[in-house]
């Protein structure tokens, strides 16, 4: 009798411990639940600590950080009140625990946008402002930070010092990467028809970092090597630098970027130029061989299509070719630009009319 009585209990045991189970939320005893995630806005110790305590009762956790890293204010300081102990190692450990928590989503540079629908079943719409760095492929090494040229107020150190403009707040930063400021556009890209990057590529100048500046120079314009000669430079008309003594001589450094290229600089072949592009299997054709018609070529060889280009005249060039004096742009300069654009594998038909 009594050991009957003793399975009788076992039993009843089992049966209660399951129906406590299914009361429970789905997302705690392992299976996938609609509504069983949860949003924290905001990641000082407050925000990290209640995501924490949610992610190990089994909620999935968004946590929502306007900065670029977890931490708040307590990370900045170096001792904490009451006890005068040193702020990061008391934070530390869950800087790491949030960082790595299976349940634990970290979105940072955002900000709450909307939020719609009632308690328990919100819907929540976060805009996330963007980082200028891939991410995927950020190690946290801080190289970029090391070679970065310009150089910014820290805001995270009350101004007290200067940062790169590629930066991580602090070195124990969660996530362990890095993120970009980008303050309004410059004035003189502003008023580039084309809009360059001459704050960039000056700033590289200066660096001497001539390679890389050539790079930023020719994201936007194929043609350095021409309108370091011939470009009527708006930019200089609107530099910062001439409230101060003169504009800084943008179009002068293109030219001299173009030519120590030619020279010095990392060519690439065109094998190499048409192994970096993915055909499309399309076919487009562009009309004129001017500025225009060959910018147009370039980014349409870039994005698959395969390019032909008819010109009526038998030279490339359009206007820069029949229009401009050899005295203020020699041939072997214009050529140069073009055969670049060429190289990538595009197709010509001189004496074409259209």
């Amino acid at each position: 009798m009594a050991r009957n009585r003793r399975n009788h209990k076992r039993t009843k045991g089992r049966k209660d411990d399951e129906r406590a189970a299914e009361q429970r939320p789905s997302s705690v005893v392992g299976r996938p639940s609609s509504i069983g995630s949860v949003m924290v806005v905001g990641a000082g110790i407050a925000g990290i600590q209640a995501s924490l305590d949610l992610a190990d009762s089994g909620y999935k956790v968004y946590l929502v950080e306007s900065g670029t890293a977890i931490g708040g204010h307590m990370a900045q300081l170096d001792k904490t009140f009451p006890t005068n102990d040193c702020s990061m190692c008391t934070i530390s450990p869950r800087l790491v625990a949030a960082g790595t928590h299976r349940n634990i989503e970290i979105i940072t540079n955002a900000e709450l946008a909307e939020l719609s629908g009632d308690a328990g079943n919100f819907r929540a719409k976060v805009a996330v402002k963007p980082h200028f760095v891939d991410l995927e492929k950020c190690t946290g090494c801080g190289v970029c930070a090391e070679n970065c040229p310009v150089s910014l107020p820290d805001e995270y150190n009350q101004l007290l010092n200067d940062r790169k403009a590629i930066f991580k707040e602090y070195p124990q930063a969660v996530p362990n990467k890095f993120a970009m400021t980008r303050i309004g556009v410059a004035p003189c890209q502003d008023s580039c028809p084309i809009h360059g990057n001459p704050s960039g590529y000056v700033a590289l100048t200066a660096a001497g970092k001539y390679e890389d500046a050539y790079v930023s120079a020719t994201e936007t314009n194929p043609f350095p090597s021409i309108c370091g000669r011939i470009c009527e430079h708006p930019c200089e008309q609107v530099c910062n630098r001439a409230n101060l003594d003169s504009p800084v001589s943008i179009a002068y450094i293109k030219r001299f970027l173009a030519d120590w290229h030619e020279e010095h600089g990392e060519k690439l072949t065109p094998e190499q130029k048409q192994a970096s592009i993915e055909d499309n299997g399309k076919k487009v054709a562009v009309i004129g061989s001017g500025p225009a018609g060959l910018s147009a070529a370039l980014e349409l060889r870039k994005m698959g299509y395969g390019v032909t280009i008819f010109e009526k005249h038998g030279v490339l060039g359009g206007m820069m070719r029949i229009g401009i004096p050899e005295y203020r742009l020699p041939t072997d300069i214009i050529e140069r630009d073009i055969q670049n654009i060429l190289d990538y594998g595009i197709e010509t038909r001189l004496n074409s009319h259209i």
